[in-house]
């Protein structure tokens, strides 16, 4: 099965910040339509062999940069004012409408990596998706991991953050290996939810006064891996619980069971990883069925 096109496309969010994006075409018989919501600081190219998988089996894919990631960075990072919860109030629901403009009368999925999954209750059209595949989304709460790992994440949230930032005015998360520079909102807000009770509960009521997850009823499926020490069983049972109405699978991978050496919070989407891809597959042809 072969991909018809890949093309790149601007998106114009609410308050006219411009997105870059990729649309994968299939050269088959359109299934759906995906959306897929990159995790903080990874660049859209991260998710190319994943999309070009789905688009070969029949599902058009857009994939996107948050604004201050990759190509939606105008200028210099220090300067970008993005927050976590803009990319969830402005950034997802753009690119949600932008597919649905692309792929008219067909349905709507959302595939989301870690934030690109956790914030899809702050999209005022959160609603128009059929179903979400989520994987390594959770709380991200510090307090829920083993101690020899909230050590190492005590340093990058509680000393590498606010340091870089009072001295850099933002985040260098490339240094640690943990995707593209930070503008400095966004990783003051990560530091500040995963301090708290989690992924955007933290920001109720506080600067977050309108969102969506308590009234979606969407089908989800929430994967994540056994060897992932930041979407772990109790910060995915977390984020979950944020949306009371939403049906909701759980999947927990054993890298060995696929004869991976490992999976962890990124390699999902890695091409050595395709072996799983099967699952997301298997989801997104159970959720198109009219």
């Amino acid at each position: 099965m072969a991909l018809n096109s890949l093309i790149n496309v601007e998106i114009t969010c609410e308050d006219d910040y411009k997105l870059a994006a990729t649309v994968y075409r299939p050269a088959v018989e359109l299934k759906g339509a995906v959306l897929i919501g990159p995790a903080t600081g990874i660049k859209r190219q991260f998710y190319s062999q994943f999309a070009i998988y789905l688009a070969q089996h029949g599902f058009a894919v857009l994939t996107y940069d948050n604004r201050g990631i990759g190509d939606s960075l105008y200028g210099k990072v220090k300067h970008n004012d993005a927050s976590l919860q803009c990319w969830g109030l402005l950034d997802q629901p753009a690119a949600i409408t932008e597919l649905m403009s692309l792929f008219p009368n067909t349905r709507y999925h959302l595939v989301g990596h870690s934030a690109g999954g956790q914030l899809f209750g702050l999209a005022h059209n959160a609603h128009k998706l059929s179903s979400i595949f989520n994987y390594a989304c959770s709380s991200g709460r510090l307090l829920n991991m083993a101690m020899r790992d909230q050590l190492k994440s005590h340093f990058f949230m509680n000393l590498f953050i606010p340091f870089s930032n009072l001295v850099l005015g933002f985040t260098p998360s490339q240094w640690v290996g943990m995707g593209e520079p930070l503008p400095k909102r966004v990783a003051s807000q990560w530091r500040t939810w995963c301090n708290g009770e989690g992924y955007v509960k933290t920001a109720f009521n506080k600067t977050i006064n309108q969102h969506y997850f308590d009234e979606l009823t969407t089908p989800s499926l929430w994967v994540n891996a056994s060897d992932d020490f930041i979407a772990n069983h109790k910060n995915v049972k977390e984020m979950i619980a944020v949306s009371p109405k939403l049906p909701a699978q759980t999947l927990t991978l054993n890298p060995r069971d696929y004869g991976l050496a490992e999976i962890g919070h990124m390699k999902f989407f890695s091409r050595k990883s395709s072996a799983l891809w099967q699952i997301p597959l298997d989801w997104l042809f159970k959720n198109s069925k009219a």
